[in-house]
């Protein structure tokens, strides 16, 4: 009988010990076990998505990827963007969605953009609005006030949630080309704040990535006037698939 107490009392001093093992379940007094707390996550990458809606990524610490954007878009490396080469990046990436070479972007087409290409544009909440208001790149909301950044405008240069499908003016859930073209111009006059013609990339406002990548130290450049850089759209719906990129990519490569 003494023997067996004995080897009770060393089995229960034995047990808190093995219990706050950093590799095995954590008793808490009056709460029970509880799993280990695991590695933090790691950080994740930066996301850029360019005014007509591809994708850029970089991994932490790296430039901010509206740089590898701008140097792609600019042809002539002269500096600035130019209505011409702006409208040039934004209708090669037409080209790339357009899978069946039809000159439309079609249902399908625009699903694989959400889905396979910029899954990005899911993964923000959206904002409830009251069911009269409507938002759209060439129709603008019932009601003037502030429209929260939601989708791609969380990562882009205007608040435009789905630059695919807020490029279709007809509204028939297709983008022809020509449509895209115009709303590249559109897109265009809008970051044109001044009116010069040309855009640089200091000249650009941050993203809302951007700005908590960089957080309140670093100070926040002002944006050209809201009512210039806000995009009134049609909203796109939730999508849900994920498909990374490389470390600092888009879907067409670098010439």
């Amino acid at each position: 009988m003494i023997a067996r107490l004995a080897c009770l009392i060393v089995v229960l001093a034995a047990a808190p010990a093995a219990a706050q093992s950093p590799d095995g379940p954590i008793l808490i007094p009056g709460a029970g076990w509880a799993a280990p707390a695991g590695p933090p996550p790691p950080p994740r990458r930066q996301v850029f998505i360019s005014p007509a809606g591809e994708p850029f990524r970089a991994e932490p610490g790296a430039a901010y990827p509206a740089a590898i954007w701008f140097a792609r878009a600019d042809a002539d490396h002269d500096g600035a963007l130019t209505l011409a080469e702006f409208t040039a990046d934004a209708l090669a990436f037409f080209d790339t969605l357009d899978t069946d070479k039809d000159q439309v972007v079609d249902g399908f087409e625009s699903s694989h953009y959400e889905l396979e290409i910029a899954p990005e544009i899911a993964e923000t909440p959206r904002t409830a609005r009251g069911s009269g208001e409507r938002r759209g790149l060439f129709g603008g909301s019932r009601r003037d006030r502030p429209i929260p950044r939601e989708g791609a405008g969380v990562y882009g240069l205007l608040n435009e949630p789905h630059p695919v499908r807020g490029a279709d003016s007809n509204l028939d859930q297709r983008v022809s080309r020509a449509e895209a073209e115009a709303a590249a111009r559109q897109r265009f006059q809008l970051l044109d704040a001044n009116q010069t013609g040309r855009l640089t990339l200091a000249d650009l406002p941050k993203t809302p990535a951007q700005n908590r990548l960089a957080g309140p130290s670093e100070g926040r450049r002002p944006s050209p006037p809201t009512k210039r850089t806000e995009m009134r759209l049609q909203s796109a719906p939730a999508n849900r698939l994920s498909a990374p990129l490389g470390a600092v990519e888009s879907i067409r490569e670098t010439p």
